[in-house]
């Protein structure tokens, strides 16, 4: 059983920056791929960026590449998404996600075991 809970997010401008964190519990989140999924307001939720469980392996959908990064410490047991250049598109519930199957971090929802409860990240323009 893994337990997620996400913090860092907030209410930044358009063309501003945030950090978004994951905390796991257990000790083998080292065994788990780890995702970044979002869902805006009336849309279905979405894969953003994901990481392979040693870290060296990283995933972004389109429309954040080269705006986003996503990173881990396997020591702290957490997993980051840095976010900068912020659209207000990017408003939404941002989710994190542990795979314990594919070892790379799916794009696809049903591959995730466990999931945090969210933070909002609110962009204004």
């Amino acid at each position: 059983q893994v337990q997620l809970v996400e913090s860092g997010g907030g209410l930044v401008q358009a063309g501003g920056s945030l950090n978004v964190s994951c905390a796991a519990s257990g000790r083998t989140f080292y065994s788990y791929a780890m995702g970044w999924f979002r869902q805006a307001p009336g849309k279905e939720r979405e894969f953003v960026a994901a990481i392979s469980r040693g870290g060296a392996g990283t995933d972004y959908v389109d429309s954040v590449k080269g705006r986003f990064t996503i990173s881990r410490d396997n020591a702290k047991n957490t997993v980051y998404l840095q976010m900068v250049s912020l659209k207000p598109e990017d408003t939404a519930v941002y989710y994190c996600a542990a795979d314990r199957d594919t070892g790379w971090g799916s794009r696809t929802e049903h591959e995730y075991d466990y999931w945090g409860q969210g933070t909002q990240v609110t962009v204004s323009s």
